[in-house]
């Protein structure tokens, strides 16, 4: 299935954020699975400009976005849990896809969405995992029956592993989720 594409979306400024690793190992998985993927980083995320739809157009970093996810079988969001939501940085370039509105299959329609949260905090994490949630359903993707929450903190070793086997199997149950979902959906 190495035609598959699957699209990672998420972390922070901070270069090394927990959050983006979390998304590098789940995206790791769909490659080993067969999948190409590209991933759009904190630092990439940085650069893009507050969405706004007035006559200026969108930036080419907002293009380069807008045409991944639309080539895209699958992608995976991965945001920091920030007061109970999702980080700014994360809910621009999702507002960014409004640039999807008037294509064949709209913003995610069709796409499985696999959520990735880490925050200081379990409360934090399930009031995120929700949200993102929401926000994917709003703008007609598929999220996957499986989301994980990471209590962050020393959630890496020093080889940037997940100290604990549980961090592990939810980042790869995510990642096996959104394969399953674009499998089938290619399939058709």
């Amino acid at each position: 299935m190495s035609d598959l594409l699957i699209v990672g979306i998420g972390g922070t400024p901070r270069a090394g954020s927990s959050t983006e690793r979390a998304l590098a190992l789940s995206l790791e998985t769909t490659q080993q699975a067969g999948a190409r993927t590209q991933l759009f980083g904190g630092e990439f995320l940085e650069r893009l400009p507050h969405f706004n739809p007035g006559p200026a157009g969108p930036t080419p970093e907002q293009i380069e976005l807008a045409e991944a996810v639309r080539r895209a079988d699958g992608l995976i969001v991965a945001t920091p849990g920030y007061h109970g939501s999702l980080s700014g940085l994360v809910k621009n370039a999702l507002d960014s896809l409004e640039l999807l509105r008037d294509d064949a299959r709209p913003y995610l329609h069709g796409r499985a969405v696999g959520c990735i949260v880490t925050a200081d905090g379990w409360q934090a994490a399930g009031a995120t995992l929700m949200t993102l949630r929401s926000i994917i359903h709003a703008m007609r993707g598929w999220p996957t029956p499986f989301g994980a929450a990471l209590n962050s903190g020393k959630l890496f070793d020093d080889a940037g592993a997940c100290r604990d086997p549980k961090d592990s199997w939810q980042l790869a149950t995510v990642a096996e989720q959104v394969m399953d979902f674009a499998k089938m959906r290619a399939g058709s």
